[in-house]
């Protein structure tokens, strides 16, 4: 039982393979060979599209109880009209995801940037309809991170809720300089903004983007274990999600954050080395 939460982006990653996940595994075996390590994953597959009741029936009987699926909202909810307007689709959506439980928590709101401060009305009326679940969000648009009476009033509204702010960190990918498609993609997709670390409840959220390269990302890395192990000291369960550029790398940074916060943590349990797979896979196709 870790003190915290550690993942990826996902967990069906072809790259992982002869690393992370021996050489003949499926993908219909990936899931169940990477909670035997990891106990949470970031729900990006859902942004993008639901996954049929067939197929979260099939997580269900994998996840352990303790796993933790971050499900983002579909991005036809977070990222099209009026949040107060999706009402509807977001109960459809909890129903549809209701087989997992109390592992869908928390719940992921990503909103575009374009969802600035005259638009918290309907961030206000969203989270209240759904005040019983654990909720995270996470921002882009640059008024909540100008230290401004706009970012005060999101956090205020946040932490009232018990809601937490995601903190994403995208300084290592920016940082780096090597010019190849996978980290010109990254940088053109994800968000150069200030880093908030934000603990507005038990459980503070945090996604760092890095870089191709471990040893770089690591200069970066170094401020969120200082930051993780106090949480973890105080308390607190931190949910913290590795991404490299293509994501080939993520669950090797994974790994290398949790050994470099056992050197802060004393007594913290190591991660289970898999070489082979589990004996009886559960097909996720």
């Amino acid at each position: 039982m870790l003190p915290y939460y550690l993942g990826c982006p996902s967990w069906n990653e072809p790259a992982w393979r002869g690393t992370f996940y021996p050489d003949h595994l499926s993908a219909s075996e990936t899931l169940a060979h990477y909670v035997q390590v990891f106990n949470a994953v970031e729900g990006n597959t859902t942004f993008y599209a639901r996954p049929s009741p067939e197929v979260v029936r099939r997580w269900a009987e994998v996840m352990p109880a303790g796993f933790r699926f971050c499900a983002k909202l579909p991005r036809d909810i977070s990222h099209e009209g009026d949040l107060r307007e999706r009402l509807g689709e977001t109960r459809d959506f909890l129903d549809l995801l209701a087989p997992l439980g109390e592992r869908v928590a928390p719940l992921w709101l990503q909103l575009p940037a374009s969802f600035g401060p005259p638009r918290l009305a309907e961030l206000v009326a969203w989270l209240d309809a759904f005040g019983h679940r654990r909720i995270a969000v996470e921002v882009r648009h640059a008024a909540f991170f100008a230290k401004g009476d706009e970012e005060r009033m999101l956090n205020r509204l946040l932490r009232d809720r018990g809601v937490e702010r995601i903190c994403l960190d995208s300084r290592a990918l920016f940082a780096c300089t090597e010019d190849t498609p996978a980290v010109r993609h990254a940088q053109s997709r994800k968000p150069r903004l200030p880093i908030r670390p934000a603990a507005f409840s038990d459980s503070p959220q945090v996604r760092f983007i890095g870089g191709p390269s471990l040893e770089a990302n690591a200069a970066y890395l170094g401020d969120w274990l200082d930051k993780v192990a106090d949480w973890i000291e105080q308390g607190l369960t931190p949910f913290v999600f590795l991404h490299t550029p293509d994501n080939h790398l993520a669950a090797a940074q994974a790994k290398a954050f949790h050994a470099a916060l056992g050197e802060r943590l004393p007594g913290l349990p190591p991660l289970l080395e898999l070489v082979e797979p589990p004996m009886e896979q559960l097909g996720l196709l």
